[in-house]
């Protein structure tokens, strides 16, 4: 009989078993909440000194075990070596840039009054869960881990089901840390491990995932104020396209559609371009390079530029989305395909022109690019800000004052100009509004979300304040 407890992960081009386990259950998430709960006061009271001094100590097992944490990243999500290289190298850049950030945005602030002083603090929330992705397993929810710790909060992480053996590199690196019992706990598993978590005694939710699980986690906890909420979300990201060099143009455009496969949260999902001999240009240079694209598995020779979605189910719900768009009239540019040979989680980047359909304000989380025409460029600006999300965004235009029109009047949290949507960095915050997010970026102001400010008024004598006291008798 199957055991309903267990599960494994693998790998997405080779359905080869990476990890196999039991899925906590709500007994031992309710162990761990409680245990994270008896670590808070004493962890909170570390100084920040020697808090410091264990994050700087997981960094190191970092940079030890990059490697193997590139390997796992690559086998696991079915990214190209190179890219787990490049998350596990950020994992352990975000080390010094948290620290910092935590010092300037949730640091103390004193100024002298006529009485005493005015002092600000910052105070962690306590126990912290933190849900993590699938596309970046290491680095996204290390951006929340490392802030929470450093605030003073103890952290219970589960990671996305499909990536748990990431999770257990960090674990693992966590452990060689130092850290004292209760402050970092691993638990792996799928939604029932998830649901025990968010519904059990926890003071704070840090979030990675889809618009739609942002929303039930909203609809959750709306009458649970007291927990700490930061949703990073998705986003149907547009990319307006109105000038210059194709070729140029293309390799933006490629960089921000189909990075990743498609799979980045910040991914231009909408290209938007003018009627006409331009717009055309811009659209086949795209549809070449995109032609161009080497598609592989994590370990190939010689590197590919992207490698299969995270599961062969993957595929299929964005071979239904595709579908659904060709049924409803949209133009295929370059079809949404199969790779011959190999597993069914491995597809070919897709463009599809809807331009004048009513499509659905979604997220296709694959390489695919929709193209619409416009008529002018306050057109493009109304067609980018047409939509619920609001992540990121981006023009590609030599034209500087096209560049202030639309970044006076985009809505969106990351904007870019002539570099693609994915273009971000941890010394900036990263989120967005409306569906992406609830206002509480990620990033460098994630030490925003991990501790609450508290302003005091401080004498240092007992003075007499009765000629402060208005209408005495």
């Amino acid at each position: 009989m199957t055991d309903p407890t267990r599960f494994a992960s693998t790998d997405p081009a080779t359905g080869d078993t990476l990890w196999e386990g039991e899925a906590a259950s709500a007994a031992e998430v309710a162990v761990a909440i409680e245990a994270a709960h008896r670590a808070f006061a004493g962890w909170a009271a570390t100084p920040l000194e020697t808090r410091i001094a264990h994050v700087r100590a997981y960094k190191a097992a970092l940079e030890a075990h990059a490697d193997e944490i590139a390997r796992a990243i690559g086998r696991e999500t079915g990214k190209p070596l190179w890219e787990g290289k490049q998350e596990a190298a950020s994992m352990a850049a975000k080390i010094d840039i948290s620290i910092k950030a935590q010092a300037e945005r949730a640091g103390t602030r004193e100024q002298e009054m006529a009485f005493g002083r005015a002092v600000l603090r910052h105070r962690p929330h306590g126990v912290m869960t933190v849900l993590g992705p699938y596309n970046f397993p290491g680095h996204l929810p290390n951006g929340h881990i490392v802030p929470a710790l450093l605030a003073g909060d103890t952290v219970i992480f589960k990671p996305s089901e499909e990536t748990p053996l990431v999770g257990e590199w960090m674990a693992r690196c966590w452990a060689e840390a130092g850290l004292p019992d209760g402050v970092f706990t691993l638990l792996q598993g799928g939604r029932d491990t998830g649901a025990a978590l968010v519904g059990g005694a926890i003071d704070g939710l840090l979030f990675t995932g889809s618009a739609g699980a942002g929303a039930h986690f909203r609809r959750l906890f709306v009458d649970r104020p007291e927990v700490i909420l930061a949703l990073e979300l998705g986003g149907n990201n547009p990319l307006i396209a109105w000038d210059g060099d194709p070729a140029a143009i293309a390799s933006i455009v490629v960089q921000s559609a189909f990075i990743t496969t498609g799979q980045r949260c910040s991914c231009a999902r909408r290209l938007i371009v003018p009627h006409g001999a331009v717009g055309d240009a811009i659209v086949e240079a795209t549809a070449a390079l995109a032609r161009r694209i080497g598609i592989g598995q994590w370990d190939a020779q010689p590197e590919p530029m992207i490698g299969p979605l995270i599961s062969a189910g993957a595929a299929i719900r964005a071979h239904a989305a595709v579908a659904a768009l060709v049924a409803g009239g949209a133009e295929v540019i370059l079809p949404f395909e199969r790779i011959a040979g190999r597993s069914d989680a491995f597809v070919t980047p897709a463009m599809l022109d809807v331009t004048g359909l009513n499509v659905p304000d979604a997220e296709i989380f694959a390489p695919v690019l929709q193209v619409i025409r416009v008529d002018d460029f306050d057109a493009a600006i109304d067609t980018a800000n047409h939509t619920a999300f609001g992540l990121s965004g981006g023009l590609v235009s030599a034209d500087e004052a096209l560049w202030r029109r639309y970044a006076d009047r985009a809505r969106a949290g990351v904007l870019n100009w002539n570099r693609p949507t994915t273009g971000a960095a941890g010394v900036m915050p990263f989120g967005g509004l409306g569906a992406s997010g609830n206002h509480r970026p990620s990033a460098y102001y994630a030490a925003d979300y991990c501790a609450y400010p508290v302003a005091s008024f401080e004498a240092g004598v007992v003075a007499d304040l009765t000629g402060e006291i208005k209408g005495l008798r």
